[in-house]
Order: C-alpha cells, then sequence, then structure tokens
C-alpha cells in the first residue's frame, strides 16, 4: 500500500479526515534524515508489517497505528529525550485533529512505552513494544545488517564504548524472564530473539 494511502487510512479508522499531508511530508522528511541508519521508513514499513500480525488482539488498534507513525519521528541518538518529543507532538496532532483528550493520551502513553526502560500497562502498549522490538526476532542475515545499522547511527561513538554500552543494553533483553510480552510474539519470535543477542554478544565479545 503506498504511504499516503496507509496514512489516510490510520486517519479514517479514528474517525477524521487525514491530517493535512503537509504533516504526513514532514513526517516522512523526518524518517528519511541522514543521519538515520535503522530507524528509517524501512523499520516502519517492518512494524506495520508485524502489527498485521497481531491486530486482532488490540483494543485500539488504529491507536497503535497512529503511535508507530510517530514513535520515532524525533530520533537524535545524542539526547535522550526522543521519545517524549515524539510522544508529545503526537499527542498536539491527535488534539489539532479534533479527537478526544483520551485517545490523544493513550497514543501519548503508547509512544512513551517505546522506552527502553518503560514497563507496557495494557495490552495496546505491549503489542506496540513487541512491534517495535520485533526486529530482535529477526531472521538472521536482516537482524546482523540491524546491528551494522545501529553501529552506523552511533558512528561518533567510539568503538570500545559502543561495545561496551551495546553488550550492557543487550544482555538486559536476555536477561528478562521474556523478550517480548504477547504470547504470540513469545511463540514466534523469542527463540530467534535470544540466539541473536546471544550471538551478537559474542561478537562485540571478540
Amino acid at each position: 500500500m503506498p504511504l499516503i494511502d496507509r496514512w489516510r487510512q490510520t486517519w479514517k479508522a479514528l474517525g477524521v479526515a487525514a491530517a493535512d499531508e503537509a504533516l504526513f511530508r514532514d513526517l516522512i522528511a523526518r524518517y528519511a534524515e541522514p543521519h538515520r541508519k535503522y530507524h528509517t521508513m524501512r523499520h516502519l514499513d517492518e512494524c506495520f508489517d508485524k502489527l498485521r500480525e497481531i491486530r486482532a488482539a488490540a483494543v485500539h488498534p488504529e491507536e497503535i497505528e497512529l503511535a508507530l507513525w510517530f514513535h520515532d519521528a524525533f530520533c537524535d541518538v545524542k539526547r535522550r529525550d526522543n521519545e517524549k518529543r515524539s510522544a508529545d507532538w503526537a499527542r498536539s496532532i491527535v488534539l489539532a485533529a479534533g479527537l478526544s483528550r483520551s485517545i490523544a493520551e493513550r497514543v501519548h502513553a503508547l509512544v512513551m512505552a517505546t522506552r527502553h526502560d518503560a514497563v507496557p500497562s495494557d495490552i495496546d502498549e505491549r503489542i506496540l513494544v513487541d512491534v517495535d522490538l520485533s526486529i530482535l526476532g529477526a531472521e538472521p542475515d536482516r537482524f546482523d545488517e540491524y546491528e551494522r545499522q545501529i553501529r552506523e547511527e552511533y558512528s561518533w561513538v567510539p568503538d570500545s564504548l559502543f561495545r561496551s554500552e551495546r553488550r550492557r543494553l543487550l544482555t538486559a533483553f536476555l536477561e528478562r524472564p521474556k523478550i517480548f510480552n504477547t504470547e504470540q510474539f513469545v511463540n514466534a519470535y523469542e527463540a530467534q530473539a535470544r540466539a541473536n543477542l546471544q550471538r551478537s554478544i559474542e561478537r562485540l565479545d571478540g
């Protein structure tokens, strides 16, 4: 489906006309920023593909879709407030479109749930987080490509520091009782994710 059609469909499902197409172009331009190597439109497309697998389990699937559009709107790897900036922007856009405060706050919470240290509080947040993390359970070739893309995004970080911090993050995922939050994704991707993470840690230690 063309991106603009997907954008319009998302808003239609929420019961309003699509937001100004200038906003759509602005959003797409953000995902095309030259410093991005992983957090691009490809990542967004992969998230939409994974959402289709689990959409039926969502309470408000259209809100998850909207949150996905905005969840990486801000991506400055030298800052620690990207999710908050993205969430705040999404909330303001939802309100400007004439949707309710409750929808705006749920979309805000969904985007905030994508922080690595956040604990999703309901099924929609669990679904969104699993969709966002689904790359961890990708086939080995795609996972390895993802790891290279992350290194490129952090190319300004010295190698020794990157290796130690990346190892710490990946180990934290491995130490979770479950990497994924939904039974469907645990069954489908947990084993592959653990194998990918272990392989990446071994490579970082090499």
